[in-house]
């Protein structure tokens, strides 16, 4: 039997996921070490929110695009991707959940147990690990996706701007109205929260080739749009500060209606970054093959970069940000960051432990990796 044909390598996919994941670690540094007063970084703060949206964008995207090149059974498809984000899950939980008892430990072991496997069941092990949490709830849906994909075949624009609505009247109760319990502290755990931006990659996929087509062919037209969306925004922050009187955080808060407009903007923009990536690529380049295991090691990276934060402004008396004065710590933070958590990413990739703490086979495997442990989505690379 001939193997089933693979989806072809997308490297504008590439780049849209590096650009993410960079802006992820922009959006917890600055929101760990900007001043309570400073309007500006509070806005840039605001504007880096749209990470989460289309982080479940290209989720959508990557788990559709190469399930309908290559449909598999479910019950190979989801041990699969259970296995490479499931199981770093649940090692980093435990690892974050360590650090945050490291000095001053709270309870008796039973309590300590049962603390620790609700923030496993409810994402909130660290501030970041929602994200996997949300990921592995596409994962169970992705049969409902697929189906529904297929079945609204010639009226994908009804079916988003179904899904576009619901979202938009979601984050505008998740922002302007006072929550329930069971959503106050919890509405970003939830798949629902995202659903326009989950179909909105679903669909993408189902149309990559126009899609990439078209955006290689407008993409002056994507870069006005992202600047005016980019405006926008800000206005609306503004607004909601300085008549609203919301606080400057709650001003930029990501579950919030502008932010998914803006979200869909910056996830355009970079595809089109991408697509001009990938038609200048050249193959075996020092600049393909940096982009390559950039791509790689994203979800390491990922995973990782909480820790280096942690350790950096809370080990040694505080000693960083006593020492580099405010805005400049943020700048200083991220690029420390960057630096520690592509080291510390490295050093797993190449060990033992590679996939609990990568998701990824070792780096030192002999073996190039099977088509099976390529495709794993959006959270490891495709």
């Amino acid at each position: 039997m001939s193997p089933r044909p693979r989806a072809p390598r997308l490297y504008e996919i590439d780049v849209v996921r590096i650009l993410t994941f960079a802006c992820v670690i922009a959006v917890h540094t600055t929101s760990h070490t900007v001043a309570a007063d400073d309007v500006g970084l509070y806005a840039f703060l605001g504007l880096v929110h749209f990470t989460r949206e289309v982080f479940f964008a290209l989720s959508g995207f990557v788990l559709v695009h190469s399930y309908l090149a290559r449909p598999v059974p479910m019950r190979t498809f989801w041990p699969r991707r259970f296995l490479l984000v499931g199981v770093p899950y649940l090692v980093w939980s435990a690892i974050y959940f360590a650090a945050s008892n490291l000095h001053s430990p709270k309870g008796t072991a039973l309590d300590m147990l049962v603390r620790f496997l609700q923030h496993v069941v409810t994402g909130t092990s660290w501030y970041h690990l929602y994200f996997l949490l949300v990921t592995m709830q596409v994962y169970l849906l992705v049969p409902v996706i697929v189906w529904l994909v297929r079945r609204t075949r010639g009226h994908h624009g009804v079916l988003l701007a179904a899904a576009g609505a619901f979202q938009l009247l979601l984050t505008a109760y998740y922002a302007y109205l006072p929550l329930p319990a069971w959503l106050s502290g919890y509405s970003k755990v939830y798949f629902f929260s995202y659903l326009f931006f989950i179909l909105l990659g679903a669909v993408s996929a189902d149309h990559s080739t126009a899609l990439f087509g078209w955006v290689r062919g407008h993409r002056p037209l994507i870069g006005f749009i992202t600047l005016a969306t980019g405006l926008l925004t800000l206005a609306v922050f503004a607004f909601q500060h300085f008549v609203l009187g919301f606080s400057l955080y709650h001003s930029g808060t990501p579950l919030q209606p502008i932010l998914m407009v803006w979200s869909a903007a910056v996830g355009l923009a970079f595809l089109a970054i991408g697509s001009y990536w990938a038609d200048r690529r050249r193959a075996g380049s020092l600049s393909a093959r940096g982009v390559d295991v950039a791509s790689d090691r994203s979800f390491g990276i990922f995973l990782s970069h909480p820790l280096i934060l942690w350790v950096l402004l809370w080990v040694g008396d505080d000693w960083l940000p006593r020492t580099v004065a405010k805005p400049w710590l943020t700048l200083v933070a991220y690029v420390v960051v960057v630096v520690g958590s592509v080291i510390l990413t490295e050093l797993a990739r190449r060990s033992p432990l590679s996939l609990a703490l990568t998701g990824r086979p070792s780096a030192r495997r002999k073996r190039p990796l099977t088509p099976a442990q390529a495709d794993a989505g959006a959270v490891p690379p495709d």
